[in-house]
């Protein structure tokens, strides 16, 4: 049998690492029963090491290890979605090393979603965060070395979007049929969406600590911040009419959370009780992010302007904060009450 070298530790069936090297301390399994096999795995450790503070050689750290700095340091607000990409992802490339990660090791990947019947935009999103994440590898991350993670990241081209699904905005007839079908929490939710333009999660959380009255004006609005929307970027949410009336509808009910249900926070829109309703009124083409469409085309038709449009649906403009002038509110209050009415 082979002489244990310092530096292992068995933990039930598997060799642990846990050794000083240099002054940097590894803890991390081998991923084997073997001894033999967990010391060669140690002694390649070593030699790494050996390599990068010598030679400036790059350890071989593979995707897993990246995906998971990734997880634990970015402030992203899809990070969530993120995550349950990655470990999808997991599958099929998590053990490789990083400068082994391109198109051609991801096509098992592609292939596979294609099959189960996942559309070019969702696989896209899965591709887009992998190239991110090689990106930060190969400019930002830099290790106990001063080496970049990687020396260059690859090329990872996106699918083209031919079986992307057109948005689905509403007619007046088809929103009052739908909005009828849902139970009452759920109408005021999509109410107060399509007529503000917010994105499902933004309603979901809204807090009442976030409205703002103004009065000058004789109304309020809700400043979203940063943290909770899309584009990093504090959000005004203006009420026209309809979706003031949602509002005053709600006052009191809940002390923290505008939308509720039973006493708790809503946490998704796009529940069974939607999915029943679209189909009983012949519209499951329709979907939640739809309602954020339809507020859009509609103010499109009303002729407001591409610039109080992008303010409206909280899109991403070098004009875009959170110190609007009363004349300004003023202004996008009047464009938001142009959607209203029959």
């Amino acid at each position: 049998m082979a002489k244990k070298i310092p530096g292992l530790v068995k933990r039930g069936e598997c060799w642990h690492i846990d050794k000083v090297i240099k002054g940097r301390r590894i803890c991390q399994s081998t991923g084997t029963s073997d001894l033999e096999e967990a010391q060669c795995y140690l002694a390649r450790l070593i030699e790494e090491h050996r390599q990068a503070t010598v030679y400036g050689m790059r350890p071989k750290r593979i995707f897993r290890e990246a995906a998971t700095k990734y997880l634990l340091e970015s402030q992203k607000a899809s990070l969530k979605d993120a995550a349950l990409h990655l470990k999808l992802l997991d599958e099929y490339i998590g053990d490789l090393p990083l400068e082994s990660i391109h198109m051609g090791t991801l096509q098992t990947y592609i292939q596979e979603r294609r099959t189960q019947g996942v559309k070019n935009r969702t696989i896209n999103y899965a591709l887009q965060t992998v190239r991110h994440i090689l990106n930060l590898a190969a400019m930002e991350w830099i290790d106990e070395y001063g080496l970049t993670w990687l020396a260059t990241a690859p090329k990872i081209k996106l699918l083209p979007q031919l079986d992307a699904r057109k948005p689905s905005p509403l007619t007046k007839e088809q929103q009052k049929r739908l909005f009828s079908e849902l139970p009452d929490h759920l109408a005021k939710m999509a109410l107060f969406k399509v007529n503000t333009g917010c994105r499902e999660q933004e309603v979901c959380s809204l807090r009442w600590e976030w409205e703002e009255f103004l009065p000058e004006l004789k109304t309020s609005v809700f400043v979203i911040p940063a943290h909770v929307v899309k584009n990093r970027m504090a959000r005004v949410v203006v009420l026209n009419s309809e979706a003031r009336a949602v509002i005053d509808q709600l006052r009191g009910r809940h002390p923290e959370y505008v939308f509720t249900y039973k006493g708790n926070r809503v946490q998704t829109m796009n529940n069974t009780a939607w999915q029943k309703a679209r189909k009983r009124v012949g519209l499951t083409q329709v979907r939640i992010h739809d309602l954020k469409h339809t507020f859009g085309r509609r103010l499109r038709a009303a002729s407001v302007s591409f610039e109080d449009r992008q303010d409206l649906l909280g899109h991403k403009s070098s004009r875009i904060t959170d110190h609007y002038s009363s004349a300004e509110l003023g202004n996008l209050i009047a464009a938001a009450e142009k959607v209203c009415g029959e």
